[in-house]
């Protein structure tokens, strides 16, 4: 599913996880100031319009913070520790999984999606 494809130009987390499992990452940019989100929201964080648009993210990013979780939530059936990031995709940011190890600064790429009780969230690696 793509930006064009959603019914009135509106992002729900419902075509939002859509999406996502079918490797397009969606967010929203406000018409009014131009902020970008990476995630469903009723109105913009800067400057809370709710002029809102679905748009089509980037698949490249830069990886803008990250920490390492050596304790997983029950969700997840490993036991390993695994990173997540905050990654920049142009003006949005979107926290992900990490496939293999990043560092700050570093060029990632969405890699798919990763689920856990049947939510999805962002893979970059």
């Amino acid at each position: 599913m793509s930006a064009d494809e959603l019914v009135d130009g509106d992002l729900t987390y419902a075509s939002w996880k859509r999406s996502l499992r079918d490797g397009v990452l969606l967010g929203q940019e406000c018409r009014d100031c131009r902020h970008a989100t990476a995630a469903p929201k009723a109105a913009c964080a800067h400057c809370g319009s709710r002029e809102l648009e679905a748009v089509e993210l980037p698949t490249t990013g830069v990886v803008y913070s990250e920490t390492t979780i050596t304790v997983p939530p029950r969700q997840f059936s490993d036991d390993d520790p695994y990173q997540v990031a905050i990654v920049e995709l142009d003006e949005a940011r979107v926290m992900a999984h990490i496939d293999g190890s990043v560092e700050i600064g570093d060029e990632v790429r969405l890699q798919g999606s990763i689920e856990a009780d049947d939510e999805p969230a962002p893979l970059f690696g």
